[in-house]
């Protein structure tokens, strides 16, 4: 059971290589850009503070962001019930025997903050982040995608001004959290620059050989 954070710039794809290792893995996947635009979407009073900062490009703040997150962590949903919060691998208690290998979370921490928020609210769960992911985009082929996403998606947070805003924000903010979790010698970085296959590819080598790792036979 490993717990893995994937990391990248707006449009390095970590939401779609998130999804793609928890069907492979079985992993609980967590992202807080769909914990808050579901919030958004549903007009919460959470949902409301937050939709004119995500419009503008801007860091949603940690008194928003942290207490989605927790709640999630501890329910394995979407929006739970604050009064029922367990440990998430305790399904058995709803009569559900599957245990989870772990968690993948995308889109957060994105200041060193959030990631000594996010190693305390492991730590209650006495668990740890095992692993790190963060994945390389040259800045104009994020550009790119983040518009070809916006054709589709229709996203009112992927203007062009927003865009490049957006990651700026990430220069100057949230690379910091590299050198962070480069410290710890949790970090590993891919080349997300070709297609979405290869780069999972790549992604699986990684955590095929940290589970590899941490199974009994080596600790």
């Amino acid at each position: 059971m490993i717990n893995i954070v994937i990391f990248g710039a707006p449009g390095a794809g970590k939401g779609t290589q998130a999804q793609l290792l928890a069907e492979k893995y079985d992993f609980l996947h967590i992202s807080t850009g769909d914990l808050l635009r579901q919030e958004v979407a549903m007009q919460t009073p959470t949902g409301l503070r937050a939709q004119d900062i995500m419009n503008r490009g801007d860091l949603v703040g940690d008194d928003i962001v942290v207490p989605l997150l927790a709640r999630a962590i501890k329910n394995r949903s979407i929006h739970p019930d604050p009064d029922s919060l367990v440990d998430p691998w305790d399904r058995e208690l709803k009569g559900d025997p599957h245990r989870p290998e772990g968690f993948i979370i995308d889109g957060f921490p994105r200041t060193v903050g959030q990631a000594q928020a996010l190693e305390f609210l492991f730590g209650k769960l006495k668990r740890k982040i095992d692993l790190v992911v963060a994945i390389d985009v040259p800045r104009e082929e994020l550009v790119r995608r983040i518009h070809e996403r916006a054709a589709i998606s229709g996203r009112a947070d992927d203007t062009e001004e927003v865009i490049r805003h957006r990651i700026e924000l990430y220069d100057l903010q949230t690379k910091p959290v590299l050198d962070y979790y480069r410290v710890s010698g949790l970090l590993v970085s891919v080349d997300g620059s070709e297609e979405i296959s290869d780069t999972n590819k790549r992604i699986c080598s990684i955590i095929d050989y940290k589970i590899s790792r941490t199974t009994p036979e080596n600790p």
